[in-house]
């Protein structure tokens, strides 16, 4: 259990980094001077960018000098830019320290999916992966909240320190307790050859780059949420310092199910849980698009929220389990395979968030349509994945 805690708490960085920003982007915005509420969006966005574009490194250079030290080096990264934040004199230097920032953090998502395939496969890895989630999805319970009492002891500055504090204290519990895990018969040379021909077994496995690209279509829903969450909760319906809550509500409906799918993974299999997930993930878009349309321009908000909380749970049992579908048959290339698969979902589904984000025009429709079309793209992506047959156990239990 301290292996499922360290890395959770590795990927959680990421989750700490975007959603503990939420509560303060109102105050950045005015202490920074940005007129435009949708651009204060982009401090979420820029550090999406430099996460999305560093992954494409940490893999290959993880496969070839282990995981310890990559891993270092990007906590290191994340430390110093979040500390750095703290004297930022204009809007345009906090975006670069914030991409700075995700270039760090790139370093958990990449490595700590290739330290789970070093030693899990198969259904064990989506159960491990599903705890790993469970924990990683209490931070965005418990992130916003936390926002919010940090700014009670000072401004959005000390934001900062807390994640360059937390970061130290995860960098430190590694140093310590986690030895190397990519086994010597893995390691693959780091050349330009070596390195392409990696990003060709993983852009060639059909079953890989179409749940990948499934991924990419629903984490770009859950972006389009994470970038226009502030608007909505406190814009439309006035929930003020209420937000956090309402935000930890939904996400502990996501850390629900994602315990619930580690304990029935091994049990039914990983395509036949999240593919009943996306159908229910699509009906209840389907119809939270039609009862949005029903009652325009607002639906009242004890509705929304059971809607979005459902749509975010079926969520919890997609995720991990596309996750170990893309990484299953790539476990001999698995940390360039985390950097391909990390950046293509990582880099679609900030540009996909962002359009959701930016199409925000006072109501909450544009956020529901974004959901139910994406949702169906992510089922076209899993029908190709499976050549037209869904639910079919092809794992057996390890």
């Amino acid at each position: 259990m301290e292996f499922i805690a360290l890395m959770a708490l590795l990927m959680a960085l990421n989750a700490l980094a975007i959603d503990i920003m939420l509560p303060g982007l109102q105050e950045i915005g005015a202490s920074l001077g940005v007129e435009n509420e949708n651009h204060r969006q982009y401090v979420i966005s820029a550090y999406l960018i430099g996460f999305a574009l560093a992954q494409l490194i940490y893999g290959p250079v993880s496969d070839r000098f282990g995981r310890r030290a990559p891993m270092f080096v990007g906590l290191a990264i994340y430390v110093v830019s979040s500390l750095a934040a703290i004297l930022v004199p204009s809007f345009a230097a906090l975006l670069a320290l914030r991409f700075i920032q995700g270039i760090g953090s790139a370093a958990m998502r990449v490595i700590t999916v290739s330290i789970v395939r070093d030693i899990f496969g198969g259904r064990a890895m989506a159960e491990a992966m599903s705890l790993i989630m469970m924990v990683f999805m209490v931070v965005p319970v418990l992130a916003p909240g936390t926002g919010q009492i940090v700014m009670l002891f000072g401004d959005w500055h000390l934001i900062f320190v807390f994640m360059a504090v937390m970061a130290a204290v995860i960098w430190a519990w590694m140093y310590f307790r986690l030895p190397e895990t990519l086994h010597p018969e893995d390691v693959r040379p780091f050349t330009v050859r070596s390195v392409l021909g990696g990003f060709r077994i993983v852009l060639t496995d059909r079953v890989a780059l179409c749940y990948t690209l499934a991924s990419t279509f629903i984490f770009g829903a859950l972006f389009g949420f994470i970038n226009s969450a502030q608007q909505i909760y406190v814009g439309i319906y006035g929930l003020g310092v209420w937000f956090p809550v309402a935000f930890a509500g939904v996400a502990a409906f996501m850390a629900l199910s994602s315990f619930v799918n580690a304990r029935l993974v091994g049990r039914f299999g990983m395509r036949r849980l999240s593919h009943g997930a996306l159908l229910g993930f699509l009906g209840v878009n389907a119809f939270w698009l039609l009862l949005t349309l029903v009652w325009a321009p607002h639906l009242p908000f004890a509705i929304f929220i059971v809607l979005f909380a459902l749509s975010m749970f079926q969520f919890g049992w997609i995720g991990s389990n596309f996750n170990s579908l893309a990484m299953e048959p790539l476990g001999h290339v698995a940390g360039t395979a985390s950097s391909v698969l990390g950046f293509m979902g990582t880099a679609g589904g900030t540009v996909l968030g962002a359009i959701i984000g930016q199409a925000f025009n006072g109501t909450a429709l544009p956020l529901v349509m974004g959901f139910f079309v994406l949702s169906v793209i992510g089922l076209v992506f899993v029908l190709i994945a499976e050549r037209g047959k869904l639910f079919q156990p092809h794992n057996k239990p390890v």
